[in-house]
């Protein structure tokens, strides 16, 4: 069985990063794609038997507002800047059906969460991910926003590898001893515009995705599913009941008690 993560950008103008873990959580593949067909092409090779963890809605059918899966997630994850985005049919990327679910449909994927057919999608969301996996008390600010400049976004950038590349030892593992991984590490460390640093968030972000695809199979009674088939749902490592967020203008004090992170 293949473990897939898509960070799936909204149009063909960005790159989308699709990653592959094998059973044991060893990667196996990773790399950057833009059109359906490019995404496509390069998951059909691992689909027979998989679980498809897409960073993107897959079913919106509110109007207006929040689904109620990102209302849910929020009140647990905003306040650690892990917050969903609103999705409604009134934004022109949800208006027909959800990239991700026209990909979804492509491959014969199964997007129901509750599935446990052979070729199945979930949808995830790494920022949340990271604060249960890794204890942060706020998300690693390694995405391009307003006033973060190349400095700040390589260095967060490097330190969610720091802490992907950790999770070896970790129930269940992710064995990241890979060319391409090491390529991208390099790639990150010698970036000097936020346009090569985007190329290799969307593909690490690919691989934490992939990994949650791994830990909600492996590890299901530490993962929530907010939402539900009918609206939308997001699926996620459960917060630790004991975890809070860390007070603004600490900097170096997101990451709590990493000694027992997952």
């Amino acid at each position: 069985m293949y473990f897939l993560g898509v960070d799936l950008a909204w149009g063909v103008r960005r790159p989308t990063g699709v990653a592959v873990l094998d059973e044991d959580g060893r990667l196996v593949h990773v790399t950057a794609a833009k059109t359906d067909d490019e995404i496509v092409a390069a998951m059909e090779p691992y689909v027979d038997d998989c679980l498809v963890a897409i960073d993107a809605p897959l079913i919106v059918t509110n109007p207006t507002g929040n689904r109620p899966a990102e209302a849910a997630l929020n009140k647990d994850f905003a306040r650690f800047d892990a917050g969903a985005h609103p999705s409604n049919t009134s934004k022109p990327e949800f208006s027909e059906q959800p990239r991700g679910a026209r990909i979804a449909a492509r491959l014969g994927l199964d997007t129901n969460p509750r599935s446990g057919r052979r070729r199945r999608a979930i949808e995830v969301y790494p920022h949340p991910a990271t604060v249960a996996l890794f204890r942060l008390g706020r998300t690693l600010k390694y995405k391009n926003k307003s006033g973060r400049d190349i400095d700040q976004l390589r260095a967060e950038l490097i330190m969610l590898f720091g802490l992907l590349e950790g999770l070896a030892s970790a129930d269940p593992p992710l064995l990241l001893d890979n060319p391409s991984w090491h390529a991208l590490r390099t790639a990150a460390e010698k970036a000097v515009r936020k346009s090569e640093l985007r190329v290799v968030e969307d593909q690490v972000d690919a691989v934490l995705s992939a990994y949650i695809g791994l830990f909600a199979t492996r590890a299901p009674d530490r993962t929530t599913t907010y939402g539900d088939f009918a609206t939308g749902y997001i699926v996620t490592p459960t917060l630790p009941d004991d975890l809070r967020p860390t007070p603004r203008g600490r900097a170096g004090a997101r990451i709590h008690d990493t000694a027992t992170a997952v």
